[in-house]
């Protein structure tokens, strides 16, 4: 496994981590628990972006070139055509939504911890980003399994 999958990985499942921090923090707001949501979810942001950039430049100088050609020729091409194309779409979407989550935590930050409308908003989310990380852990399993199929099947 190339170590560049496994930076992406954990980049990925820390923001989630991180994003998962940001809901219990606003489970029962207090000024020092909005403070530490919002340090929590601008960390959880800039880990995501760094998976974002590391994934993108493992498709396009190792992936691409190498595991993808693998996989479509071998048992299971569709862990390429759907499930990667999968994630690569869906994982467009996480910064943003990090983005999003940390600048409304910004926005409202001396609010929170009174507006429920607000809170529920950022709670809702983060488990968002928290559920499409973590699936996008689960398709990477899906990806790798299909290039470890192909290579054994190669070698048969």
């Amino acid at each position: 496994m190339h170590p560049l999958i496994g930076l992406h990985a954990v980049l990925g499942e820390l923001g989630a981590l991180a994003f998962l921090w940001v809901i219990v923090e606003l489970l029962n707001p207090t000024e020092g628990r909005v403070r530490r949501a919002k340090i929590v979810a601008l960390i959880g942001t800039a880990m995501l972006v760094a998976a974002w950039v590391v994934g993108g430049y493992y498709y396009v100088t190792v992936y691409g070139i190498e595991v993808k050609p693998l996989i479509k020729a071998g048992p299971t091409p569709w862990a390429h055509s759907v499930i990667t194309e999968t994630k690569e779409h869906v994982f467009l979407f996480l910064p943003f939504l990090a983005a999003l989550a940390w600048g409304t935590l910004e926005r409202y930050r001396a609010e929170i911890a009174s507006n429920k409308n607000v809170r529920i908003g950022i709670i809702l989310v983060s488990a968002l980003i928290v559920l499409m990380a973590f699936s996008m852990a689960g398709m990477g399993f899906i990806i790798s399994s299909g290039f470890r199929a192909a290579l054994e099947a190669q070698v048969l």
